[in-house]
């Protein structure tokens, strides 16, 4: 399969003076070709990211899904089939499995029930600085490139 080229897209995790943290992907000054959806995306749908404790902090796990109009809409209540769905199963399963990550509610990601809604979180230590970007791109993200054809079904 041939290589395609395309833009790079940059998740910005800032941390603000009043000690509020989010995660979003930044938007440049002049935006590179893409899709409408996945260009929709850009400085939307921020990840806010808060403390459980001293040592733990949660990213809620919403899906942004593209629409036909070109705003993305966020899905909060999802079973956790819908949520594996969204994310791609291998690639939640992975996210959980590093050391220290849940998801709240707790739940099988390789059996995921396919009846009950909730406003899952996605928890993990304060020094991980890599889970709120990768939990972003699995929640935000993934489901655009998908609709648009530029990620691979798992």
């Amino acid at each position: 399969m041939e290589a395609v080229d395309r833009p790079r897209l940059t998740i910005h995790d800032t941390r603000w003076d009043g000690g509020e943290r989010d995660v979003v992907l930044q938007q440049v000054p002049v935006l590179p070709e893409m899709p409408a959806a996945l260009a929709n995306l850009h400085s939307r749908h921020r990840a806010g990211i808060t403390a459980v404790s001293d040592e733990r902090r949660r990213i809620t796990a919403f899906l942004s899904l593209p629409q036909p109009e070109g705003r993305p809409r966020q899905k909060r209540a999802l079973t956790t089939a819908q949520l594996a769905q969204g994310c791609g199963p291998t690639l939640l399963c992975q996210l959980l499995g590093r050391p220290g990550v849940s998801l709240t509610p707790a739940c099988d990601p390789t059996d995921p029930q396919d009846i009950e809604r909730f406003q899952h979180a996605i928890t993990f230590d304060d020094e991980d600085q890599e889970t709120p970007v990768i939990a972003y791109v699995l929640t935000r993200l993934m489901p655009t490139l998908r609709h648009t054809g530029w990620a691979a079904d798992e």
